[in-house]
């Protein structure tokens, strides 16, 4: 299998970063890159046999979750999501795949009310705790998809949630990587 190499820069200010850098050297605006492949390398049997030995590991909760994320078992990943939310409230990476989980590999208009409305608290928890632009177009995406495809009103609508999400800098790489992780078509949206 060929290895990929990726060229990482601050979604700040453009510098180079390292993979192992927490903050810009130039800019000093936090980096977090997430790798899914060390988490999917190792195997479920570990992870729990870790939960036993130490039922608080964070890392064991989030592997787990994104464990079953991967495999697209969201009624699994969803449960893992909400208990790595406990031990760590300030990831807001959970809190993303906890609403991901909940549109369970499609559309938002297909989506339950409940879910949501559950989606949208998570989300907006996420974007409390780290204002990242591709959490703002995730929230763009449920108010397109499910609001106005449903004509119902939400107020900041989707396309001010949209504009604050280019604000926020989101990227073309970013907007297709959200659509990989929501198992959907992007949406032509019309404005």
């Amino acid at each position: 299998m060929a290895q990929q190499v990726i060229d990482l820069n601050c979604p700040g200010c453009g510098s180079p970063v390292g993979a192992g850098q927490k903050e810009c050297n130039y800019c000093h605006r936090p980096i977090y890159i997430s790798m899914f492949n060390s988490v999917f390398n190792m195997k479920m049997s570990e992870l729990k046999k870790d939960l036993d030995i130490n039922p608080g590991s964070q890392k064991a909760n989030y592997s787990i979750a994104m464990c079953y994320w991967n495999l697209k078992l969201y009624d699994k990943a969803l449960p893992a999501f909400e208990k790595a939310i406990e031990d760590n409230f300030e990831n807001s990476e959970s809190l993303f795949y906890a609403a991901v989980c909940l549109l369970k590999g499609k559309k938002a208009f297909a989506a339950s009310r409940a879910d949501i409305d559950k989606a949208l608290e998570y989300i907006n928890a996420a974007l409390m705790i780290e204002p990242r632009g591709i959490y703002h177009y995730f929230l763009a995406y449920i108010k397109y998809d499910y609001f106005e495809r449903k004509y119902l009103n939400i107020k900041p609508d989707w396309k001010e949630t949209l504009q604050t999400a280019t604000d926020a800098g989101v990227s073309d790489a970013d907007i297709e990587q959200l659509f990989m992780v929501l198992n959907v078509s992007q949406p032509v949206y019309h404005i």
